[in-house]
């Protein structure tokens, strides 16, 4: 019976896809007289849901056949085109917006009760005195430990509108300090888009990015004047893993780095008439040395960025090849809280090139990409990157200075770093995606934070142990019945690793994490020595007059 029903669905969701595609883009009439429905040649498709949901044989979930519909139209047209149902639109919106309302915690699900990992700063939870490390036993009086909790159910307890109340009924992590009430007021709760500000080095800043969201510029200043009160003169930016953002946002962090007058990037499509995106004087480091760290996850607003600081010749780019995201999407909102993320433009670099790799063989295929990029060694070698298709056909492109670029699959480094194997293995997967680094940190852990009073002092001084690497692994065998002795081996160096980096977020936030994980970290090792190396330039040397 499922199988029939989901036959079914797929049947119409094939049949409202083919349908309108076929009359929005070919133009076909739809012979609804048989029907005996008076079809006109507008709202084909709102009349055929309407026939669906008035017609059809069996029940059918309309609002789930219109967006599977809608969404099939849109992936057709390219990969980035998508249908996002509410809950969907709410989320991204928020992220990008840099703020929502709730009472701004994290927390780990436990043995059936929740513990409290993270308070934001200023947020309403730590207004109201919670603390990380804060075991929650119940919620407006009522048990709250012990309920058979799910993430659902925890989610939807804690948020709510602005200015509603609850009141969280918390102890500490062993569970043994006096209940303490905590009346919380639901409000808003600020998102940073920066994961990590510190010095790496003497004169040397590191700021990584997570997205760019509407306050990334923002971020981004304040936590520059608080290195430069630290001696900074040179700067790494981090964008590994930043899967884009705002346009507005990657133009704004840009002219943090250029003087008045040059171009950052330029947008144009069949609708949309050629806009040109230029730097103010308005910058807060359009002097001192730049490291740009990209990857293969690096996309979209982050290859703006790195693409114009590499056409301009004002940063090193290290690292491996970009995802290669050339596009541009405006968000069309519906009144129940979908929207539609379409495509309207392509973006240019300074130098006139589109990074946008190929998505002629459909969806799937473009989505695989780096998965392909893997099982051909690109990760490995860069020779294997510079046998892809988009470079070796010939370059029309060329920095400031002249050295040649490519369009099409992504923005290649200056400077390669392959990828550690080891980094991220299965086993490192498992154990975070169960979230035993934390859950073996709550009940183990605890304890050792005492000795420390300053992530300084945690970082230089703290080691993990060869004993406490086994007690985490037999502690974590309980959960993952079967671990590769091999792999377990080779893993071992970046579990003690992030054993140390996690406990350093539990107690001091994300700074202190990319502190530990970066200590040995290749690329930014790379990046802090090109800098050492590197000469103060003039503003006026740097940017010659074409």
């Amino acid at each position: 019976m499922k199988r029939a029903a989901a036959i079914i669905f797929r049947s119409i969701i094939l049949i409202l896809t083919g349908v309108t595609i076929g009359l929005l883009i070919n133009g076909q009439n739809f012979p609804g007289q048989h029907l005996g429905y008076p079809f006109a040649n507008d709202n084909k498709l709102e009349k055929t849901l309407q026939l669906v949901k008035d017609k059809y044989v069996d029940t059918v979930n309309i609002a789930r056949v219109e967006g599977e519909a809608i969404n099939n139209i849109l992936q057709n047209l390219d990969p980035h085109s998508l249908y996002l149902p509410p809950q969907q639109a709410q989320s991204i919106n928020e992220r990008l917006e840099g703020e929502f309302n709730g009472i701004g915690i994290e927390y780990q699900l436990l043995r059936d009760t929740m513990f409290v990992t993270q308070v934001y700063a200023g947020g309403p939870a730590a207004k109201a005195g919670v603390r990380v490390g804060d075991r929650v036993m119940t919620v407006d009086n009522k048990p709250f430990s012990g309920t058979s909790l799910k993430p659902e159910l925890i989610n939807k307890t804690l948020r709510g509108e602005k200015g509603t109340t609850l009141t969280l009924g918390v102890t500490d992590m062993a569970g043994k300090a006096p209940l303490k009430q905590c009346l919380i007021t639901r409000g808003h709760v600020d998102l940073s888009s920066l994961d990590a500000a510190y010095m790496a080095a003497p004169k040397i800043g590191y700021i990584k990015l997570g997205k760019f969201a509407a306050t990334s510029d923002t971020d981004f200043r304040a936590a520059l004047q608080k290195l430069k009160a630290s001696g900074l003169k040179n700067l790494v930016i981090d964008l590994r893993g930043n899967g884009g953002g705002y346009l507005s946002a990657a133009t704004s962090l840009a002219d943090e780095f250029l003087p008045k007058g040059k171009l950052i990037v330029y947008t144009k499509g069949v609708h949309e008439r050629r806009t040109d995106y230029f730097a103010s004087d308005s910058g807060m480091f359009q002097q001192g040395n730049l490291a740009v760290l990209i990857d293969e996850y690096s996309a979209s607003a982050s290859e703006i960025l790195a693409g114009c600081l590499q056409d301009l010749d004002r940063a090193t780019l290290v690292g491996r090849r970009s995802f290669g995201k050339g596009l541009v999407q405006e968000q069309f909102p519906f009144g129940d809280g979908s929207a539609i993320n379409l495509t309207v433009a392509r973006y240019y670099t300074p130098s006139g090139r589109s990074i946008q790799k190929s998505y002629k063989n459909g969806v799937d295929s473009y989505h695989n990409e780096i998965a392909d990029r893997m099982q051909k060694g690109e990760l490995y070698s860069a020779a294997n990157t510079l046998k892809d298709s988009s470079f070796r056909k010939v370059s029309y492109y060329h920095t400031s200075k002249g050295k040649k670029v490519y369009s099409g699959g992504g923005i290649m480094p200056d400077i390669f770093i392959p990828a550690d194997t080891n980094t991220n293995t299965p086993l490192i997967q498992d154990l975070n995606q169960q979230q035993l680094f934390t859950a073996f940190l709550i009940d183990r852990l605890y304890p050792i934070f005492k000795k420390y009073t300053t992530d300084d002092d945690f970082i230089r001084n703290f080691q993990v142990s060869d004993q406490l690497f086994t007690d985490f692994i037999v502690y974590s065998s309980a959960t993952i019945k079967e671990m590769d002795s091999r792999e377990l081996r080779e893993s071992k160096p970046n579990i003690k690793k992030l054993l140390k980096a996690y406990m350093a977020r539990f107690m001091w936030g994300d700074t202190a994490y990319y502190r530990v994980v970066n200590n040995d970290d290749p690329a930014v090792m790379k990046a802090v020595g090109i800098l050492k190396q590197q000469k103060p330039v003039l503003l006026a040397n740097r940017y010659p007059n074409n």
